[in-house]
């Protein structure tokens, strides 16, 4: 450990306090051991005393910290869990097995009888249990879902869990150090070779495991040794095994939080500094830059934490002390600046240059912490890393030795050059055949003799030197590269324009044939001939004629493609060349001949070059090995265009005058036993086929006796290396051996584009043995050793050899990853090539080549074994007995899931080995992996059929999961079925497997079934948090304003009374200097001294006023309400009395009317016309709840009330006393009512929470008065004064806008009601503008109802004249966290009108206080910060810079108001928290509610809201709880009284967020995450349903789009929030509730879901 040279008793104050924070975030659970250890580390690295024996350095730099790893000796602790059972039993049969059906649906190319029978095998063990997965459903669906209650949620919890047979080994953080046994040395003379049977091959599995050392990172939640020599600090946990944490679902939650000290920027520095030594040498300098920077990269992590404040001490017994301490905190500001203090020691003298003192200063105090330090990967503190399992296999095997092909013999008549062969054929040889193409019907259409194929070369290479551009300039020269475009139908024009680009000297790069612009990796292919500088494309006519074309007849330009320059090189438009121009046939050279494409892992398009003197070596090795003899005939089924086809069918065929019969991939999908019959007709000695055309001429056989294969000397299967080939090539034998084919005859090679022919099965002589086959342990394979199996046969992999190294080539097997190093015997690792015949590079990408082509593989000691630079093949396999070459897999079809390596080939073998007749379409199956949380995750999406049904579908893929997860003991991430013939297309009709996984990644693969399992497979989730008893304690002691070593998290306002006097005096002397308690009184004084003034105007859609109140006006339509209530009401004194209207004046003139009357006002919401059933209730429940004695509304809303439509929803019968408003006589009131008290009741305010609660509060006389006034003071609102109104106007701060505010202060109020926008957008904008408003106030809806329906038409609105310059302040009111995103892109999209960007802010407020912040007038602008978003989860404020991953966000919630006192606390010890900590926010405010008037359903809970005291520190104060978590932090700014703001910043409300894994979530910060996911998501909301995360997301695009959004929605919350999404909903737009204030209501949505009352689109259940 780093702490070995450390004094810990001489550290300083802060180091100490750091260790005891990052001690406690270890016990709790909040960081993993290898984060702990790394931070450990560098926070002890200034103070490492280095061992006596070396003389300390010279300039006193602290040197680099050392890597941390455990001490030696310490084994880890075991846990006390059982494994849990294998993950596939978690999956139930429904049906018994089906009996096998053989058809044209299983792609045989993967079919094995063994590998069959150990999938049956394997599902048989499933076979008599129910499956208990239920199943997605779909609207729509034939299949009936079985109601919500009876399906059995997964445990969400077992993502956590890891499965004992499978110890993942996360690929984010370095691996454990091997054990010492591992590095062998070189093997003496004597040894076995390492190619000697029985060196590996017949050793069994049991002898093979190996010790493996302990651990070098310790398990997350299990007890952690201590390193020795470190005594135990105070602060830390005893270790112990912490039981398994399972969330559950609470409906409200109780808050849980800890008393966490946080790390954030100080002034202050605290560091510690050393005398300057004078330098004893010049170089000393040169040090210290070199340790400086050193220093550098040791610091580079991510900030601490928490970097202050006294952790509790953890004890067993009830009581719980903490330590007492003052703690500041040291920001990583300062733990450089401590190491850079030595700069000032060094003496400028004439060695140093300015430029290094001005380095040496810079560094010194950096002004801020580097971004970079912000963006290292932190997945090594999130991520859990499974022990290794001890049992995994390990090699055992000495170092190979190189493994060389027998030499290449030199034949007397073997041409110069592969044109010179040509040109020798063309002219002694001209009438003999060169090539029979095919028509469709598979019978010959024409045949190009060597003589016409010379001839008609020589005329294209003369045209294309000579005769393309104007006035026959030369547009090509030698070396210039050209494609050619060429149809797989006709290979005579492929072959001339080959031939003819070699002769001129031109780099012929064939490619397909594009089709449409939506080709498969049509962009991709652009790039290569981008790279390759191709200008010119050569194709046929009737080529040319299909291509796509614009509606001008010009070839359409490709997506991504250079503009090209097409040239017809039919006869008829060739030029005979001169009789004195002869084309020139240099000797081969290392030039390159020839490009040829190749498509990398991630779908990018390469060209390897091949040089000519490579493609002629390779021609005469491949002659060597498969003893090509002139004259031959060759029948050839594979693409002419590249690989072995090419290699093959057109340059060795050329070379040694082979009669070459291509047949066309169109004629074998019609006739599959076209190439078998043309074999037969022309007696062929040689056939290049593929796994796939042996297994469609086995279909297509019927006993044909006719047909003899006796001629076949070789059959080459070009993807014999495919570890499944072996299956095809048995059951082709077993069917054609009666028609004369010999077992020795197959021939399977090895190839890839770089390396060329890597190996090849030589022909055999007849009568001899084949050689054995290798059966691998597949457990084995997966570690990467090789293994036979002898225990399970369901997990074994049969391989055949593909014969030797080529002649002429040297071979070896390096590691597949990292430095090449030599392989040992027994391990798999790929196979790297030296030799002439082979790829040289990537054409027009060096950095590129350089790792693939220039390869030097190094010895265990790391030395290099030669100089000599080798090919990577991209193949992994291993040398077996005899030097034979086994290829188990390639590395673009490699999936390295948890330390382990699968291969995608295996996976298809076993899928399709799932019966897929019912299911799968062809056999089209698509494995690929996708990258989401640290680790690889593995996807399977198949074609379905078209008749498939549903069922049926579901329950294949079901038995595919429990099929891998038996054989391959992986777990699948994803399996999807999609549309037959959805799947993008290779030219041949293959799967383009990187195109498939971007539609995949992009949401574009549109399937129609599919089932997510990240339960199963994501197993590096981090431990869930385990939450320690928080106590109050000695260190929790007040020292002035500082809570243990902090300033106490506390902000208000301006003081209320003494400004309100001094207004008083200047602004409103005709106000009474005694404050008016009561806002009946204040209405009437206004309407005696100013009844003419206009205190409201309400707008209609057209911008028209409508209405306008007067003083006198509003006081006399008061009185006559009052009258009315006083004749028809009854009331008495103290009522409940229900306003029920629409927003407007009538509403505000019945407030007053009750106030007048002695009543208690209660303002509801009226119910929706057009939606009776679901807002009449709510309205029926106020007034119930309310006891309401009267009902005053209008005429209309009277109708509605006693319709027949309400009945429906409600009694009818049972409304209390109605009074219609609109026509009341005019009565004088004779006397208006005034309260004894300010104490009493002036009016109730009912909300329906987002947690689906009715609240009413109790708001008296002194709160509103102190509320208007405070409000009066923040905005400067006075007579003059006009302000616009966009809000609803039913409760919080919107109804006392909308009704009390002017009263009291006498400003003007432009009303405008929000449905209006519905009719007109631009109303509330235009009015701003209109009327010149300088404040405004309105809500999230309204402000996304003008940035979604406006934002592109600000042009349309300037040429209308509307300014938004006036606007000096908008205030969006709300009750939750400000939503940055959404007033940012408002600042943005109308800061062309004239929109000032500092205008925008919010306000807050609450049910216990309506206003607590709202920005005003005057003081500084609000303030954004980032906080951490991992410290938020666990109730942690950790500020980092913008743009750190991981981090949030936070707007200031606007300034505190006038009378206003807010303390942040923490809910569970109720004791103050320090500065930048999360907590509760408490309210001490004159304008605090009274009390709830109740809480429907609730009415015990919650009871001390209002009236609560601190547990320590002030405890006489008394408290109103919000319910929202927030933190108060002093920013820099100054406010109007010249001091430091404290700026409050709200997180979320405590009710509405999710415990988790232990953890904290707030739903919004999920939501956005998932908003993101997907162009088509429009809306989206979470909540939890028993222990699982429920998605409900709206689909704003097709329905087609709906199944892409599950893998999505799943891999962005694994990702960003690190939780598996246990159902995800797919709904229409609309279908998530969202009340007028513009928040989700989550709680309602649940209900609704729960109810299957949302009508989904689908449902999926990701299990």
């Amino acid at each position: 450990m780093a702490d070995r040279g450390v004094d810990m008793s001489a550290l300083p104050k802060e180091v100490r306090d750091h260790l005891a924070e990052l001690d406690l975030e270890l016990s709790e659970g909040d960081i993993t051991q290898k984060g702990y250890e790394k931070k450990r580390t560098k926070l002890l690295a200034p103070f490492f005393i280095p061992p006596p024996a070396e003389p300390p350095p010279q300039n006193h730099l602290p040197p680099p910290a050392p890597a941390s790893s455990s001490t030696p000796g310490h084994a880890p602790s075991s846990s006390g869990h059982a494994p849990p059972s294998s993950s596939s039993s978690r999956y139930r049969e429904r049906r018994s097995r089906r009996p096998h059906r053989s058809g044209g649906t299983r792609d045989e190319r993967y079919r094995s009888d063994i590998h069959t029978e150990a999938v049956q095998a394997a599902l048989a063990k499933h076979k008599e249990e129910k499956m208990a997965l239920p199943m997605p459903t779909k609207r729509r669906s034939t299949y009936v879902p079985s109601p919500v209650e009876t399906r059995t949620p997964p445990d969400s919890s077992s993502g956590s869990d890891d499965d004992g047979s499978l110890r993942r080994r996360s690929s984010a953080g370095p691996p454990p150090a091997p054990p010492s046994g591992l590095l062998l040395p070189p093997a003496p003379p004597g040894a076995a070779s390492p190619q000697s049977p029985d060196c590996w091959i017949n050793r069994s599995v049991q002898g093979s495991s190996t010790s493996s050392s302990a651990s070098s990172t310790l398990s997350h939640g299990e007890g952690r040794p201590l390193p020795q020599g470190l005594p135990p600090p105070a602060q830390a946990p005893p270790p112990q095994a912490q039981p398994q944490y399972k969330p559950q679902y609470q409906p409200q939650y109780l808050p849980q939080y800890q008393y966490q000290p946080q790390y954030q920027h100080q002034t202050n520095s605290h560091t510690q500094t050393t005398a300057p030594h004078p330098p004893s040498q010049a170089g000393v300098v040169a040090d210290m830059l070199a340790q400086t920077r050193l220093g550098l990269q040791e610091n580079n992590g991510p900030p601490p934490e928490g970097s202050g404040g006294a952790p509790p001490t953890l004890t067993r017994g009830p009581r719980v002390d903490l330590t007492k301490a003052v703690v500041r905190g040291m920001s990583r500001v300062q733990s450089r600046s401590s190491m850079m203090e030595t700069a000032d020691g060094v003496p400028v003298n004439s060695r140093v240059s300015t430029k290094i003192q001005q380095l040496l200063n810079t560094l010194k105090r950096p002004k801020r912490p580097e971004l970079s330090e912000f963006f290292t990967d932190d997945s090594e503190e999130i991520v859990e890393v499974p022990l290794p399992d001890p049992n995994t296999p390990k090699p055992e095997g000495r170092q190979i030795i190189p493994v060389k092909g027998e030499p290449l013999g030199v034949v007397s008549n073997w041409p110069p050059a592969l044109q010179a062969a040509l040109a020798r054929w063309g002219s002694t040889q001209a009438k003999s055949p060169a090539l029979t193409a095919l028509d469709i019907t598979g019978k010959p259409l024409y045949t190009l003799t060597y003589g016409k194929l010379w001839s008609r070369s020589v005329k294209l290479a003369y045209t294309l030197l000579n005769k393309l551009g104007p006035k026959n300039e030369q547009i090509l020269k030698p070396g210039d590269r050209v494609a050619l475009v060429y149809p797989n139908s006709d290979p005579g024009m492929f072959w001339v324009a080959f031939y003819g680009c070699l002769l001129a000297e031109v780099i012929p790069v064939p490619i397909e044939v594009p089709l449409s612009r939506k080709d498969a990796g049509s962009s991709q292919v652009g790039f290569l001939l981008g790279s390759c500088g191709v200008g010119l494309a050569l194709t046929s006519e009737i080529c040319l004629k299909g291509l796509p074309k614009t509606p001008t007849g010009e070839i359409l330009s490709f997506k991504g493609w250079p503009r090209l320059k097409w040239v017809v090189t039919d006869s008829k438009y060739l030029t005979k060349p001169s009789k004195d121009w002869t084309p020139h046939v240099p000797t081969a050279n290392t030039e390159p001949a020839y490009i040829e494409y190749k498509a990398s892992k991630e779908g990018t398009v390469m060209g390897v070059a091949v040089s000519k003197v490579a493609m002629l070596t390779h021609c005469q090795a491949l002659t060597q090995a498969c003893n090509y003899c002139e004259g031959e005939t060759m029948v050839n089924v594979l693409d002419f265009k590249k690989d072995i086809g090419l290699w093959h069918g057109v340059l060795t065929a050329v070379m040694n005058r082979i009669h070459t019969i291509s047949v066309p991939y169109a004629v074998m999908k019609a006739c599959p036993l076209s190439w078998v019959q043309r074999v037969h007709v022309n007696k062929a000695r040689v056939a290049l086929v593929k796994c796939r055309d042996l297994h469609w001429a086995m279909m297509a056989h019927r006993d044909q006796k006719d047909t003899s294969l006796a001629s076949l000397r070789m059959l080459i299967v070009a993807d014999g290396a495919n570890p499944w080939s072996v299956s095809s090539c048995d059951a082709f034998l077993n069917v054609f051996q009666p028609n004369g084919l010999k077992a020795e005859v197959i021939c399977p090679c090895a190839t890839s584009p770089e390396a060329m022919t890597v190996a090849i099965r030589r022909p055999g002589v007849p009568g001899t043995p084949l050689p054995a086959r290798a059966i691998l342990s597949m457990g084995g394979l997966s570690h990467g050793v090789i293994r036979v199996n002898t225990e399970d046969k369901n997990s074994a992999l049969t391989v055949q050899d593909v014969g030797h190294v080529m002649p002429g080539a040297l071979m070896c097997i390096v590691k597949a990853d990292g430095p090449p190093l030599l392989c040992k015997t027994d391990e798999i690792g790929e196979i790297v090539i030296n030799s002439r015949a082979g790829g040289t590079m990537y054409y027009g990408l060096p950095g590129v080549t350089k790792n693939t082509f220039e390869v030097i593989p190094v010895n265990s000691s790391g030395a290099p074994i030669g100089e000599i630079p080798f090919v990577r093949s991209g193949l992994l396999g291993f040398v077996g007995p005899g030097s034979l070459i086994f290829v188990v897999g390639k590395n673009e079809g490699l999936l390295n899931v948890s330390g382990r390596r699968h291969n995608a080939d295996d996976l298809v073998a076993t899928a399709l080995a799932v019966e897929p007749v019912k299911t799968v379409y062809r056999g089209r199956i698509s494995v690929f992996s996708v990258t989401v949380f640290y680790d690889e995750r593995i996807v399977i999406v198949a074609e379905q059929r078209p008749d498939a049904s549903e069922e049926d579908s579901f329950q294949w893929m079901s038995r595919v999961l429990q099929a891998i997860d038996s054989i391959h003991q992986v777990g699948l991430y994803c399996l999807a079925l999609v549309p037959a013939n959805t799947l993008p297309k290779t030219p041949l009709g293959g799967i383009h497997v990187s195109d498939a996984k971007q539609f995949f990644l992009e949401g574009n693969l549109h399937p129609c079934n599919i089932l997510m399992c990240p339960h199963t497979c994501v197993t590096n989730l981090p431990k869930p948090r385990q939450k320690q008893p928080v106590g109050v304690g000695p260190a929790s002691i007040m020292v002035g304003n500082l809570v243990a070593g902090k300033r106490i998290a506390q902000a208000s306002g301006r003081d209320l009374g003494m400004i309100e006097d001094q207004d008083l005096i200047r602004k409103l002397c005709m106000w009474p200097t005694m404050m008016h308690l009561y806002l009946s009184e204040a209405l009437q004084w206004r309407a005696q001294t100013d009844p003419d003034h206009v205190l409201y105007v309400l707008l209609n859609a057209k911008g028209v006023a409508v209405c306008t109140a007067t003083c006198l006006q509003l006081h006399k339509r008061a009185e006559k309400i009052a009258a009315a209530l006083m004749e028809k009401g009854s009331i008495n004194t103290g009522d409940n009395v229900v306003l029920l209207y629409p927003p407007g004046i009538d509403l505000i003139a019945s407030f007053y009317g009750c106030l007048y009357a002695g009543c208690v006002p209660v303002n509801v919401r009226p119910p929706h016309p057009q939606n009776l059933g679901a807002t009449l209730p709510t309205v029926r429940m106020i007034i119930d709840v309310s006891k309401a004695a009267c009902i005053l509304t209008t005429q209309n809303l009277t109708r509605i009330l006693r319709s027949k439509e309400a009945s429906a929803s409600v009694n009818i019968k049972t409304w209390p006393t109605i009074i219609d408003t609109d026509d009341l006589p005019r009565r004088r009131l004779p006397q208006i009512y005034k309260p004894p008290t300010a104490e009493m009741i002036a009016y109730l305010d009912f909300s329906v929470s987002t947690t689906g609660m009715l609240t009413g509060v109790k708001i008296s006389h002194v709160a509103v008065s102190a509320l208007c006034r405070s409000i009066k003071l923040q905005c400067e609102l006075y007579s003059s004064r006009q302000i616009a109104i966009c809000l609803d106007p039913y409760c919080g701060l919107g109804f006392v806008l909308w009704c009390l505010a002017s009263v009291y202060s006498g400003h003007q109020s432009i009303l405008i009601p929000p449905f209006e926008l519905e009719t007109c957008l631009s109303l509330w904008l235009s009015t701003l503008s209109q009327y010149r408003i300088r404040d405004t106030f309105c809500s999230y809806s309204v402000m996304e109802l003008c940035t979604k329906g406006l934002g592109t038409q600000t042009e349309l609105l300037k040429a209308r004249g509307v300014n938004l310059s006036c606007v000096r302040s908008c205030v969006v009111v709300a009750e939750e966290r400000p939503r940055l995103v959404l007033t940012h892109s408002f600042s943005k999209l109308f800061k062309d009108l004239g929109l000032s960007p500092r205008a925008v802010s919010t306000a807050f407020g609450s049910r216990v206080n309506l206003a607590v912040c709202m920005q005003g007038t005057t003081g500084p602008d609000p303030s954004t910060v980032y906080v951490d978003l991992k410290s938020l989860r666990h109730d942690r404020v950790r500020l980092v810079e913008r743009g750190a991953p991981q981090s949030l966000p936070l707007m200031e919630s606007g300034k505190i108001l006038p009378g206003v006192r807010v303390i942040i606390v923490n809910p569970e010890t109720r004791g103050p928290l320090g500065d930048s900590h999360l907590g509760e926010i408490w309210i001490n405010s004159p304008h605090n509610a009274s009390g709830y008037f109740t809480i429907y359903g609730e009415e015990s809970l919650q009871a001390d809201h209002f009236n609560t005291k601190l547990s320590f520190g002030d405890p006489t104060t008394l408290w109103a709880r919000t319910g929202y978590l927030g933190f108060v932090k002093r920013t820099e700014l100054l406010d109007a009284a010249g001091d430091r703001h404290d700026a409050l910043f709200v997180v979320g409300s405590l009710d509405e967020t999710l415990e988790l894994r232990g953890l904290r979530y707030h739903p919004t910060d999920m939501e956005t995450s998932v908003s993101r996911a997907h162009r088509s998501i429009a809306e989206s909301a979470v909540f939890t349903w028993t222990n699982l995360l429920v998605v409900v997301a709206e689909l704003g695009g097709s329905e087609q789009d709906a199944l892409d959004l599950v893998p999505l929605i799943t891999n962005v919350v694994l990702e960003e929030h690190h939780l598996i999404v246990g159902v995800v909903v797919i709904v229409d737009p609309g279908v998530i509730p969202i009340n007028s204030r513009g928040e989700k209501q989550r709680m309602h949505l649940r209900d609704s879901f729960l109810a299957d009352q949302l009508d989904p689109i689908y449902v999926a259940y990701n299990m």
